[in-house]
């Protein structure tokens, strides 16, 4: 890559938009990736995303993990406040139930609230 050496970023940058290729950054607090005996999980994720004749590619960077699949742990669990929301309308519960439900149902709401229902 030698010869890259002395393009300049905005001429590189211009040369992608004539060729129809973008690239953009994505702002992602973890990515996972599922597979049929673990999970990958890379958390503070540096994405980017290039689109090219219609295909995107993705490239991402960061710290590395693996997990058993469905394991969630405690430091990477946290629960949107629409799911939570959702969760006391749905059910009628309180606050502090429905996040108990979603936790134990690793954050999915329909499971939660199918076990508050359930009780």
């Amino acid at each position: 890559m030698s010869g890259m050496k002395g393009i300049n970023p905005r001429q590189m940058k211009q040369a992608m938009k004539k060729m129809g290729i973008t690239n953009a950054s994505i702002n992602a607090i973890e990515v996972i990736i599922r597979c049929p005996d673990k999970d990958i999980v890379i958390s503070d994720p540096d994405v980017n995303a290039m689109t090219m004749q219609g295909s995107t590619t993705y490239q991402i960077s960061g710290i590395v993990s693996e997990r058993t699949p469905g394991e969630v742990s405690d430091d990477i669990l946290s629960i949107p406040e629409e799911d939570i929301e959702l969760v006391i309308s749905q059910t009628q519960c309180d606050r502090e139930k429905a996040i108990e439900a979603l936790e134990a149902c690793g954050g999915q709401p329909a499971e939660a609230i199918l076990k508050i229902m359930t009780e």
